[in-house]
């Protein structure tokens, strides 16, 4: 899933996530899976340390959601917003700190689905009694429909695991126009069978994405759908100003007697939008009057660290996990400069890595890639670079690469960041300039990043991504960034290089093909390397 900062050439570091809690809370009744960032959204008053049901959670944020719809819901920690508040999936990750956090559990559904047809064919059962908000059941059918409408191409954006995994989806544009999917039937109303192309062993983890939650075609509004999400979670909308304000309050028709995950301890949870991050950072270790009840939206930024890491009544209030996340440079390969490969080696040599860790808030925060794979997905442990050199760059060899590339002189080019990365591209622009590489630097907003980044036609020769995976898997990794048949016109979310390549691509399916885990997870180690 996008966190997304990624890049074809040269990664630039895996992160820790930081963010601070107000006086009166606590991390409660979220997931804490490794490979996921939460916001801390089911967190309650604590009295004695222990979660209280009642009061108001308040999230200060400096962004707008980028997306709310389930079908285009695909960046974090907007995804975990989502399913944990607003919308249930068919199955979802544990509410367990570690290790436990990274299993899956039944949610709407009553199991794990059963696979049959060597695992090609997966079914799954509803369990009874499950309604929305008004109070009308959930079917089967409305899982169905919002699956078929993450095909529309005006809803793009989304996990797109049913593009790749169903059968007989060629050419398929969603059922706007009263087109339907044969890949998906649903016999009865608590029964939902998927006909998967080839067999998918993780299928179970696959339906915990927003994809695979409930939208009945009667409530549909296309675009208009990012507004107002019909709930089948413990929280409704109450209101909804972009940019502003969303508030949620009680669904309810929720029953947790069908829902052991969501813990839903805040009765209202306000969330306000817009804020500087340097100003969120303030209020919280202030934690007056609301912001006693308060966490934050984004990480902590790096300038608020020394106000915070020296004090250990401030510090105490720290959430810091390690994201599981990488981020990197994408370099745009689909065009002038970077079609060339010889340019692409040489960023690898003049991006001064170090420089990135300091300006992110330096080793407390991240680590220097030495692979696009995170460690959680390779055994825990970084691998060996595959480029050699020290990690503030190799200004001599990446002069020669350019000389090669008849370069020798450097050449222009521009890179598109969110606000919040500016610092970064501004010490990658310091790093470029040694080896004579002109770089320009533009901004947007973060909740359009994604969206700007990922209109091919008009993305940016460079732009700070990342990616995490959507469970412990590099089959949920690798292929969404570097597999050629994903890119799409507009919400191009993954692979931001527009990076195409038939070998590699001939490579992911042959692992995909695997049915033994453990080889497949060495081979995509080892066209990590590769790649």
């Amino acid at each position: 899933m996008s966190r997304r900062t990624r890049m074809l050439s040269a990664s630039l570091s895996t992160s820790l996530a930081l963010a601070l809690l107000g006086a009166c809370t606590t991390q409660g009744g979220d997931d804490r899976d490794p490979d996921r960032r939460q916001p801390g959204v089911a967190t309650g008053t604590v009295i004695g340390g222990t979660p209280k049901r009642g009061g108001t959670l308040t999230v200060l944020s400096n962004q707008d959601f980028a997306h709310l719809d389930p079908a285009r819901n695909w960046v974090m920690p907007t995804m975990d917003f989502g399913t944990r508040l607003i919308y249930r999936t068919l199955t979802t990750f544990r509410a367990e700190p570690g290790k436990k956090g990274s299993e899956i559990v039944p949610d709407l559904a009553t199991d794990l689905g059963r696979s049959s047809d060597g695992g090609r064919t997966w079914t799954f059962t509803l369990k009874p009694g499950l309604v929305y908000e008004d109070g009308t059941p959930i079917r089967a059918r409305d899982i169905k429909y919002n699956v078929e409408r993450s095909f529309a191409p005006d809803l793009a954006g989304g996990p797109d695991y049913a593009q790749r995994y169903l059968a007989g989806t060629e050419g398929y544009a969603g059922p706007l126009d009263g087109e339907h999917l044969d890949s998906i039937r649903t016999p009865d109303d608590r029964t939902v069978v998927f006909s998967l192309r080839r067999p998918v062993a993780e299928f179970s983890y696959t339906v915990t994405l927003p994809t695979f939650s409930p939208v009945p075609e009667s409530r549909e509004k296309g675009v208009q759908y990012d507004l107002r999400p019909f709930s089948s979670g413990p929280y409704r909308i109450e209101s909804y100003a972009r940019g502003k304000k969303l508030v949620l309050v009680r669904n309810t028709h929720w029953d947790a007697a069908t829902d052991p995950v969501r813990k839903a301890y805040p009765d209202r949870i306000v969330v306000i939008q817009g804020l500087k991050g340097g100003q969120i950072d303030d209020r919280i270790i202030e934690s007056a009057g609301v912001d006693a009840s308060a966490v934050e939206w984004s990480d902590l930024q790096p300038s608020s660290v020394a106000k915070v890491l020296p004090k250990p009544e401030i510090r105490q209030r720290l959430s810091a996990e390690r994201t599981g996340c990488t981020d990197m440079l994408a370099l745009n390969t689909s065009r002038a400069p970077f079609d060339d490969p010889k340019l692409r080696q040489a960023m690898q040599y003049a991006v001064d890595k170090e420089a990135q860790v300091t300006a992110n808030g330096g080793p407390a925060l991240n680590d220097v890639a030495t692979a696009y794979l995170p460690p959680s997905l390779t055994g825990g442990r970084a691998a060996a670079p595959v480029h050699g050199g020290p990690a503030a760059g190799d200004v001599k060899k990446a002069e020669k690469l350019l000389a090669e590339a008849g370069r020798a002189d450097g050449f222009d080019t521009t890179i598109t960041v969110s606000t919040g990365d500016k610092t970064r591209a501004e010490a990658l622009q310091q790093s470029l300039a040694r080896v004579g590489i002109r770089l320009r630097i533009e901004t947007v907003d973060p909740s359009v990043y994604y969206d700007t980044i990922g209109d091919t036609a008009n993305a940016p020769d460079m732009a700070i991504s990342g990616w995490c995976p959507d469970y412990p898997s590099a089959a949920t990794f690798l292929p969404f960034v570097f597999d050629g048949r994903t890119i799409k016109p507009k919400g191009n979310q993954g692979n931001v290089s527009q990076f195409r390549d038939k070998a590699v691509e001939r490579r992911m399916d042959e692992i995909a093909a695997m049915s033994d885990a453990t080889a497949a997870n060495q081979a995509w180690t080892a066209l990590d390397g590769e790649i």
